[in-house]
């Protein structure tokens, strides 16, 4: 079985589409989004219980989702012209969707919670949404796509 799987085993990957075009083109819109975040990055220290500081937190968070949801609308509208990328890109949006929705709780749970609170996310078949979508990001070469990593902090 080993010999198989390290030998004979198909090397391609299961989210890989062929429209490489595509890829570049929706690599370069996240670029974009990837951008318009850094421009707003505040590392000023985060007292997680003050409330002014959470609504500030909060403030930047919608203008970032606002951001990745502008590029997700906008790759979205960019089909794909081979039969895999077709099938199978749909889904990345509808599951880059629910994630976005996801950082729209976080910010209503910054906005109300008396201490900063976790950003809790929707699982797929047990696997975060945010991993699902990431790997389809970076098997396509499309690393700015990847779910940001803004609310860790």
């Amino acid at each position: 079985m080993w010999v198989y799987a390290f030998g004979f085993a198909s090397r391609e990957s299961i989210n890989r589409i062929g429209d490489e075009a595509w890829m570049a083109r929706s690599e370069a819109r996240c670029q974009i989004a990837e951008n318009e975040r850094f421009a707003m990055e505040n590392l000023d220290r985060l007292d997680p219980t003050n409330r002014e500081d959470l609504n500030k937190k909060a403030d930047i968070v919608v203008i970032a989702t606002d951001s990745l949801e502008a590029a997700i609308n906008d790759i979205a509208a960019d089909v794909p012209n081979d039969a895999k990328g077709q099938a199978i890109v749909p889904e990345w949006i509808r599951e880059y969707r629910i994630y976005i929705e996801d950082r729209r709780d976080f910010i209503e749970a910054l906005r109300t919670a008396e201490r900063r609170p976790f950003f809790a996310e929707t699982e797929i078949e047990g696997v975060p949404v945010s991993e699902r979508i990431g790997k389809f990001a970076r098997e396509n070469d499309m690393k700015t796509c990847q779910p940001p990593l803004d609310l860790s902090v």
